[in-house]
């Protein structure tokens, strides 16, 4: 039986018409140093430009959308290391909802902050990373009209950034191979069957963290395979504990996953602010990473997701320690 990839067409061309009415598309842009460094012609996806700092807006705003469609929201919940927690506060504000996200404690205190900007409450879960936050969240959404957004199994949300590849396609149709950052995994899902519907020659190259390998292992070995932590600078890789249903349609839609070491991207990140001037927390320069690490059967055109630019202050400074 032929997997059935989610999001269907009919989906992502809906999400593009109704993101359409808020963002503009995000510029793609040539990175002279890169094509350079590794002798092909690379691009630049700068999500970074969307509202929040992160490609997180464009699932947020279209999950709620459809859910609105369903019934009344009173409230909209969240867990999140920070982005998606970001842009769940501001399409919850958009759309005159109130916001509860659930944090882990010693999250990065840019994206924090941002939250709080955005007007929504904060709950901070006590424990080290998003485990313990999902719990409180998933407790707390059993209230009536509390929406939980969950960006690992909403159905609706992967369609948001399935767009983000429609984009790509239109403004560079020689595309040979889309770096996509692999955390909740939503992200790579709605790029990649967008691509499988579009543009099935061009290469899906997953990227994640050495010590957040949970969906690289996963994918290798074709079964869910949790680690016991996630310890990494780059929060938005930061997961530990695989979904089934997405371990299938990474299986099916990703062609390669690299792993790059917390050096390389802190090292992606010097290169992205010095020679293309361009600022990327570190799951946003995983790709980078990954590129300069792993640069061989991306074609002559590969496109770099930058998922994100909220850095905190500590991990830029390490980035930039050498100079």
């Amino acid at each position: 039986m032929e997997l059935q990839i989610h999001p269907g067409i009919s989906a992502i061309r809906e999400a593009q018409r109704f993101l359409a009415k808020y963002f503009a598309p995000t510029r793609l842009i040539p990175a002279p140093f890169l094509s350079k460094k590794v002798g092909k012609n690379v691009y630049l996806k700068l999500e970074t430009e969307l509202p929040a700092g992160s490609f997180k807006v464009r699932g947020a705003f279209y999950a709620l959308s459809q859910r609105m469609k369903k019934g009344a929201v009173r409230e909209m919940v969240a867990s999140s290391t920070g982005n998606h927690g970001a842009a769940a506060a501001y399409a919850a504000k958009e759309f005159g909802i109130a916001a509860k996200i659930f944090l882990p404690t010693r999250c990065n205190p840019v994206k924090r902050d941002r939250i709080a900007a955005l007007g929504a409450e904060i709950v901070e879960s006590g424990g080290g990373d998003l485990a313990s936050a999902f719990e409180l969240a998933a407790e707390y959404a059993k209230r009536p009209n509390v929406y939980f957004l969950n960006d690992a199994t909403d159905p609706d949300l992967p369609a948001g950034p399935a767009t983000i590849a429609c984009e790509i396609l239109e403004q560079l149709p020689a595309t040979s191979a889309i770096f996509v950052p692999i955390g909740d995994t939503a992200l790579i899902r709605g790029i990649g069957a967008a691509a499988n519907k579009f543009a099935p020659q061009t290469k899906i190259i997953g990227v994640q963290a050495e010590r957040a390998p949970a969906y690289y292992l996963s994918w290798k070995e074709g079964k869910v395979v949790g680690t016991e932590t996630c310890d990494t600078i780059a929060d938005g890789l930061a997961t530990r504990t695989p979904e089934a249903a997405n371990v299938r349609d990474v299986q099916a839609l990703v062609d390669e996953v690299v792993l790059v070491s917390e050096e390389q991207m802190l090292r992606a990140i010097e290169v992205l602010l010095l020679e293309e001037h361009v600022l990327a927390e570190p799951a946003g320069a995983a790709n980078t990473a990954a590129l300069l690490k792993w640069g061989d059967g991306c074609g002559d055109c590969p496109v770099l997701i930058v998922s994100g630019a909220n850095i905190s202050r500590e991990v830029l400074k390490r980035a930039l320690k050498d100079i």
